[in-house]
């Protein structure tokens, strides 16, 4: 088995661990309810960030936004800044806490506390059971995120039951021979949508978009067609499952946790990867952490 293959298969018992971390001393720098937040990352980070986003602020714990590390405003005032890193090694996530120190309190959630973001953040919570040795980010991301929901409430033990669920149903074949996947979300599932594409193009080399789910008719839907899979996060817009399957194109909507359904696209990345001969820990032109030279 890859790396990629063992590190999916353990989700379950990480969100677990995750969840007690939630309720400990370990979390007590993490934002509280009323803060102004501001969640940044780089790639699949970026991604938590907005899901992480979306979920506080749609339950009314605070204003909360999400940018990618190299777009964020320094114009703006926030209590609090979250950055989301594995390896916490990445180069933009370390310039933005290094010029907001001082002037804005930061925390990183981080794999390994033996990097530099150790210095550059106020506060660490650390999640080194979670860490990867495959490039592709799989357990870490969802285990953060699973942190940062149980943090607002928002996890049940229901949501583990549906990732082990994700990973013993079987994939369907048409899903393997597919040739094009569209990736919809809302609310803070729109997160879960872009990283279930990057999964997809990061570890198989599928092509792949994603969207807000609203957006799907305003002229994406003009690509679904026979052989293509539109695959929608959390609850659908109604009456788009009945346009897109009008197109030949498959429709997915899993009953699942959105979180969970994510698992199950992890799952399928790595099986369109084995069919093509790929090998999703070392995918072409990337590496676990970018670090710029001149940093």
């Amino acid at each position: 088995m890859s790396y990629a293959e063992t590190e999916t298969a353990s989700q379950p018992v990480c969100w677990r661990r995750a969840a007690d971390l939630a309720g400990g001393p370990e979390a007590v720098a993490l934002p509280v309810a009323g803060e102004r937040v501001a969640v940044v990352g780089c790639g699949t980070s970026f991604y938590m960030a907005q899901a992480y986003a979306g979920l506080r602020e749609g339950s009314g714990q605070g204003e909360s936004d999400a940018f990618a590390a190299s777009e964020f405003p320094f114009g703006r005032g926030y209590d609090r800044v979250v950055a989301l890193t594995r390896s916490g090694t990445t180069t933009e996530v370390l310039e933005l806490l290094n010029r907001l120190r001082g002037t804005t309190r930061t925390v990183a959630v981080t794999a390994d506390p033996r990097t530099p973001v150790r210095a550059a953040a106020d506060d660490l919570v650390v999640l080194d059971f979670a860490d990867e040795r495959s490039v592709v980010q799989t357990r870490f991301a969802t285990t953060a995120l699973t942190l940062l929901r149980a943090h607002l409430g928002l996890h049940s033990d229901a949501v583990v039951a549906d990732a082990e669920a994700a990973l013993a149903e079987p994939l369907p074949d048409e899903l393997l021979r597919s040739t094009q996947f569209s990736f919809l979300g809302r609310g803070w599932t729109v997160g879960l949508a872009h990283e279930a594409a990057l999964k997809m193009k990061e570890a198989s080399l599928s092509w792949t978009e994603s969207y807000p789910a609203m957006e799907y008719r305003h002229g994406p839907i003009s690509i679904s067609t026979t052989g293509t899979t539109t695959w929608m996060f959390g609850e659908a817009p109604e009456g788009l499952a009945e346009q897109v399957r009008a197109t030949g194109a498959r429709w997915v909507n899993g009953s699942l946790d959105p979180l969970a359904d994510l698992v199950r696209v992890q799952r399928l990345a790595l099986a369109r990867a084995a069919a093509r001969g790929l090998d999703p820990d070392l995918p072409r032109h990337l590496s676990r952490s970018v670090v710029l030279d001149g940093a």
